[in-house]
């Protein structure tokens, strides 16, 4: 069947008003219906798809999920079809830093594939978990409705070939559309609302049990029909909970079929907030030694030290996060190609600003103009703040990430940043000047200690989801239960020992490491879809 093509639709980063009636002048606003009361789970769609496409095997942009729910004789399966929601407010599109997602006047979100450096970015802020990286180009790629069948005036391929005319798409700015109709006029609904995206992929006659991933249970012993999943590990997580793990449904749901999900940041991820701390906080550490006459400006830990370790450490997270890209050799799209509202890009923007300060305060020592590093503080010092603390807002635009939604994480970022850079300065105790050894000790103690409070108090409030609690009970009580007790009880230890800086220092600093790991790792630990 084929549809009236639109006009003109040409690429563009701007969202549309929600349809509030017919207009002449409106542009086509594209949105999918998925009839679950027709579907069969035949997997149509998903064939259809990837040889439209040309999707590798291992992903896929479209798949079926089946859900069994209720008791036998009394027990039924449930399918889901699950794609690239084509959300009004795209998350995606506001976290990728090169605008390779992208949103066009139909409402279609699109990709540019030679524009990505695969930072995975989008993946991280999708709360659909819709994205993913194919494995032969190395770019991030979802459904966009076929939008090259759409311009020409033809269906997408699901539509066209699912047996039962469970798919279909039209323009919501169309009254006359089959898409506006049903959503006007019919019970249609769609998934994670909560999160504000205002998707236009509508779920009619869909089972609850399919459209919260949490709210079946995983099948006993990891046995999926008509397929084996990958062993669970920190990379992989799958759609429902542990049974006994508290599911969101009083219904009995058993997961029983779903496709393999990866997390999109791995441990470099965590290695990088950890470099990253440590390359802040060595300066305001030593700042603070100046400011407050602890240290003389002219002494070596001010003169070249600081300067040379903040180096060192800002290089080490510069080299992660290039290494953790799937293009690592696109790695400077994000200066030649900005989109602004990326904290990736601005997080870019603030690294170099603190390096350049850190480069003119080692020219300073090197000239020994000690009154100029002094002067560089009222630059570096905010600069090294927002060094440590802009990776919050990086997190937060990962919508999909509930644990990630915390207000308290950019001054959480920023006391770690002082443990981590007073720990690290411990460590050169031949070089540390010996008037400076205690104030380290007390400052390890001091940051360790408001680090636990906040840990153990963002633990032991209220979660206002059930998204945060299954983190949470994966951070303390899961996988990654063994590096977040670990990394308390090294801080701990750090705490209780100031008098012995070059002890603390050392277990602060593998305690802050676990702790990252698991923070990072737990939050994506959560199935999405």
């Amino acid at each position: 069947m084929a549809i009236e093509p639109p006009t003109s639709r040409p690429p563009s980063a701007t969202s549309l008003p929600l349809y509030s009636g017919p207009s002449a002048d409106a542009p086509p606003k594209f949105a999918k219906i998925l009839d679950q009361s027709r579907c069969i789970g035949c997997h149509a769609c998903t064939t259809a798809c990837k040889s439209e496409n040309d999707v590798p095997l291992s992903v896929s942009r479209t798949y079926v999920k089946s859900v069994d729910s209720g008791l036998f004789p009394e027990a039924r399966r449930s399918f889901q079809v699950n794609r690239c929601n084509m959300c009004e407010d795209a998350p995606c599109v506001n976290a990728c830093p090169t605008s390779a997602m992208f949103q066009r006047e139909d409402g279609i979100v699109d990709f540019d594939k030679d524009s990505c450096i695969g930072c995975k970015a989008c993946i991280a802020a999708c709360p659909y978990d819709a994205i993913f990286i194919n494995p032969e180009d190395h770019s991030a790629e979802k459904c966009n409705f076929c939008a090259h069948r759409l311009d020409v005036g033809l269906e997408p391929a699901c539509v066209v070939v699912c047996p039962v005319e469970a798919i279909f798409v039209g323009d919501l700015n169309d009254p006359q559309s089959k898409v506006a109709q049903t959503v006007g006029r019919e019970p249609v609904a769609v998934r994670r609302p909560e999160k504000e995206t205002q998707p236009k992929v509508f779920y009619k006659g869909a089972h609850q049990s399919t459209l919260d991933p949490l709210a079946a249970e995983l099948p006993p012993g990891g046995i999926f029909a008509w397929a084996q999943q990958a062993p669970e590990d920190t990379h992989h997580i799958n759609a429902g909970v542990p049974a006994g793990h508290g599911n969101t449904s009083q219904a009995a749901a058993i997961l029983s079929y779903d496709v393999p999900h990866s997390v999109p940041w791995d441990w470099r991820v965590g290695l990088y907030t950890w470099t990253k701390g440590i390359a802040a906080g060595v300066y305001v550490v030593a700042a603070a030694l100046v400011l407050l006459g602890v240290v003389d400006a002219a002494d070596p830990l001010w003169r070249w030290v600081t300067p040379v370790s903040g180096l060192v450490f800002l290089g080490l997270t510069g080299a992660i996060l290039v290494w953790d890209l799937d293009h690592p050799g696109r790695f400077y799209y994000i200066f030649t190609r900005p989109q602004w509202g990326s904290w990736l890009v601005r997080g870019g923007v603030i690294i170099a600003g603190y390096g350049a300060v850190l480069s003119l305060h080692l020219l300073s020592g090197i000239l020994g103009a000690g009154g100029w590093s002094v002067a560089l503080t009222v630059l570096g010092v905010p600069l090294a703040v927002m060094t440590a603390g802009y990776t919050a807002f990086l997190f937060a635009q990962a919508k999909a990430r509930d644990l990630w939604q915390n207000p308290l994480l950019p001054p959480h970022f920023v006391v770690q940043s002082v443990l981590g850079g007073a720990a690290f300065l411990a460590l050169l105790q031949g070089v540390v000047p010996a008037e400076a050894v205690a104030p380290l000790g007390w400052t390890i103690a001091g940051a360790g200690l408001i680090h636990l409070l906040m840990v153990l108090g963002e633990l032991a409030l209220p979660h206002g989801t059930a998204h945060v609690r299954l983190a949470v009970h994966n951070l303390t009580h899961g996988r990654f239960g063994r590096y977040f007790w670990t990394g308390v009880a090294l801080v701990t230890i750090s705490v209780t020992a100031p008098w012995v800086p070059l002890g603390a220092a050392v277990v602060a600093l593998l305690g802050l490491l676990a702790h990252e790991h698991a923070y990072v790792q737990a939050a994506q630990s959560v199935p999405l879809a």
